[in-house]
């Protein structure tokens, strides 16, 4: 499961991240230890060096699923103006969690969607985001499972074999079947999807063990919901790197990922998607921050939600 930087996903109604103007602030939601406390904010006003918001105290916590966690959050503001949230609600439930406010303090009763509750051999429903399509006013919601013998060619390549899935869904309430979204025969989670120039563009961890990967790719696609490519090269280094969240910093694409295994995060920036350098040395990030997503918010919005109060509920 990854754990920050690839999923509270806030974006405009007609882009995933997109570059900041004069008038955004960027906000980063995250988790922290387990996921026990909930959700977490920090901003930035470059991109680059972040702060805690409130005390790094959490703003919302989870209510739903027998663990009640609240991992791998990831936020996108919808077609209506509302901001919409999914996560982790646990290691090993066949559902996910999801919420929804007008200002990050005040979010409606919380939901455990049963997304996989068909499939019984599945194991996990791990690091869901959400992409809305304008277009088409449907959200995309995608995660990534592993479904006992599913894929019994690659079960050798790794601890799991996951692949990721999708529904979709207009109100929250009505979502069509889980289907397949990304299988190139290995084991794959914590996918983040952006739509640059006319083609969607997957970040995405290699999770495959034998022999140990544990980097991140790229996959594109011109749909949505199915053709994508198989993964490029690696675009991280010699290290484990997982939970990728992407955001448009002037010319450059910036991926932003959780180091887990040394405890800190890391970047990389690209002009091209193609040639890419590590940044990490750019980059300031909090203490305990794990797998979570990038997104803007309006000065005016920022301004009020500084001057509010986190909801008791």
């Amino acid at each position: 499961m990854k754990p920050l930087l690839s999923c509270l996903l806030l974006l405009s109604v007609f882009s995933k991240t997109g570059a900041q103007t004069t008038n955004e602030v960027y906000l980063f939601a995250y988790f922290k230890n387990n996921g026990q406390d909930g959700l977490h904010l920090a901003s930035s006003q470059d991109g680059y060096s972040w702060t805690s918001m409130f005390n790094d105290k959490s703003i919302l916590r989870p209510t739903v699923s027998k663990d009640k966690l609240m991992r791998d959050p990831c936020i996108v503001r919808g077609g209506d103006g509302r901001f919409h949230m999914v996560w982790t609600v646990s290691w090993n439930d066949r559902s996910i969690g999801y919420a929804s406010s007008d200002d990050l303090l005040n979010w409606s009763e919380q939901q455990d969607i049963p997304v996989m509750a068909h499939e019984d051999s599945a194991k996990n429903c791990w690091a869901p985001e959400i992409y809305y399509n304008a277009s088409s006013k449907e959200y995309m919601i995608y995660w990534a499972t592993t479904i006992k013998g599913r894929f019994p060619a690659t079960d050798t390549l790794g601890d799991n074999n996951h692949r990721i899935y999708y529904v979709l869904t207009k109100d929250f309430k009505n979502f069509s079947k889980a289907k397949l979204l990304y299988d190139q025969n290995f084991n794959v989670i914590d996918a983040t999807i952006q739509k640059i120039d006319n083609r969607y563009v997957m970040f995405l961890k290699d999770e495959t063990i034998r022999p140990v990967q544990k980097n991140l790719r790229i996959a594109t696609s011109k749909h949505l919901t199915k053709g994508y490519s198989k993964p490029s090269a690696p675009i991280t280094g010699n290290y484990w790197a997982e939970g990728p969240t992407v955001l448009k910093l002037g010319e450059e694409w910036v991926v932003y990922f959780d180091k887990y295994r040394d405890h800190k995060y890391g970047a990389v920036a690209s002009k091209d998607l193609k040639n890419w350098t590590d940044i990490s040395d750019k980059i300031k990030i909090p203490a305990g921050v794990r797998h979570g997503t990038i997104f803007t918010v309006t000065k005016a919005e920022f301004e009020k939600l500084t001057a509010g109060k986190i909801a008791s509920k």
